[in-house]
């Protein structure tokens, strides 16, 4: 099935934070096989983007996204932070 890329764009924008979404949560609510969500999750990743793994606690992120973390947040003051 082909997809759209606004709709490809809002479902992996449900994997980010703050919502944090499992691929498998996403799957079933959304009808597509978690494969092609990994997939789209895999590219995104690629393009730079945080996108952690299925734990939405710091101890489940890699090391690249953990940095891309500090990276996106830098430039956040403590109020924006929380």
């Amino acid at each position: 099935m082909k997809y759209s890329d606004e709709h490809k764009e809002a479902v992996v924008k449900k994997l980010q934070p703050p919502y944090n979404r499992t691929v498998a949560q996403l799957a079933e609510e959304e009808g597509i096989s978690t494969g092609t969500l990994y997939n789209w999750r895999r590219k995104a990743r690629a393009q730079g983007r945080l996108l952690p793994d299925n734990s939405p606690e710091p101890e489940g992120w890699s090391s690249r996204d953990k940095f891309n973390a500090v990276l996106e947040t830098s430039a956040l003051s403590e109020t924006e932070v929380a």
